[in-house]
């Protein structure tokens, strides 16, 4: 018999190397797709309550379990409404998008210089007209937002910001749609609706320093072996004289930004009693106001805040209704 050659393949990624942590708690939008409606804002935001199952029957053709009542995992997702605090304009150049100006609400939340310095007495009018004075100029209107934790069971005072674009329609209509959004509160329902495919952005579950076997899934070596079991044998050949950064090293897991795409918007409620199981979610509480039904899992602890986006590679074949729910499931977790 001739040797037999040994098929171990390496576990894990190495697309997102390197594993470090994430520089802030939020996750980063770094593209966001266009639309054909509009004018409308292409994102929103949630704290993450937890997850449970739910009955719903199967409205993909062509599927095994078309029109039969499936199991199937969901999050759920605490959506206050967010509240729009400032207009900010963007202008193309040879450096690519550079801030034009900003048009702040005449008294922003007094919570809100927690989380940044605020403008002292913003005069909103008369940035809004040296922005219409040069909309030839400028490319593309974001919102700076903000959430609302107090309606939530997050523990916090501190919100948080971030940075929405307005697409669809002309740069005219985006203007007027962001003008009137200047000062108020959206509601998820403005932005998504049910049925709809979404992308979410989020940092996941922090493990802190970890080992090869736990990080990338290698191979515990036999009870035998000298000096170690839970790590690499060898980590590299004499040439070349250096440790190649394919080989499993022990590090950071976990606290890594991750983006998820294509995850369905089952159900979106106003009573958050309709999904809270009993005794409330674990590490989290009860869901109160709007929550979001997504379908699957999302990454990311209870109350991390969950960025949600309109998709950037949306399926083709994509129902126009909601798949019909059967049974939310409200059992304690805890039994």
């Amino acid at each position: 018999m001739g040797h037999r050659k040994k098929h171990a393949p390496r576990r894990g990624s190495l697309a997102y190397l390197p594993r470090g942590r994430a520089a802030r708690e939020v996750g980063k939008i770094h593209f966001w797709p266009s639309v054909e409606h509009g004018p409308t804002l292409l994102g929103f935001a949630g704290y993450k309550a937890g997850m449970t199952h739910v009955f719903i029957i199967e409205d993909k053709e062509g599927t095994p379990d078309f029109g039969k009542e499936i199991v199937r995992p969901a999050t759920i997702l605490d959506a206050p409404p967010i509240q729009v605090c400032a207009i900010r304009a963007y202008i193309k150049n040879e450096y690519g998008l550079q801030t034009f100006t900003e048009a702040w609400m005449k008294k922003p939340p007094k919570d809100l210089n927690r989380a940044l310095t605020l403008p002292k007495n913003p005069d909103p009018n008369q940035n809004l007209k040296k922005i219409e004075e040069n909309l030839d100029r400028i490319t593309e209107f974001r919102l700076l937002t903000i959430t609302q934790p107090k309606l939530v069971a997050v523990p916090k005072k501190k919100m948080d910001m971030m940075e929405i674009k307005i697409d669809g329609g002309s740069v005219e209509e985006q203007f007027e749609y962001a003008k009137k959004l200047l000062g108020k509160t959206i509601s998820i329902t403005e932005v998504f609706k049910e049925g709809q495919f979404i992308d979410v952005v989020s940092i996941t579950k922090g493990k802190g320093f970890q080992g090869p076997v736990k990080r990338w899934g290698i191979k515990i070596l036999p009870r035998k072996s000298r000096k170690t079991k839970r790590g690499v044998a060898a980590i590299g050949p004499w040439r070349p004289a250096r440790v190649l950064y394919t080989v499993p090293r022990a590090g950071q897991m976990g606290y890594h930004q991750r983006t998820e795409y294509n995850k369905r918007i089952l159900k979106i409620g106003s009573d958050g009693s309709e999904v809270s199981p009993k005794g409330g979610f674990l590490r989290y509480g009860l869901v109160r106001g709007t929550y979001v039904l997504l379908d699957g899992s999302l990454p990311g602890p209870a109350k991390r805040l969950i960025r949600l986006r309109y998709p950037a590679r949306p399926p083709r074949d994509v129902s126009e209704v909601p798949p019909k729910i059967t049974h939310i499931s409200l059992e304690s977790p805890q039994g």
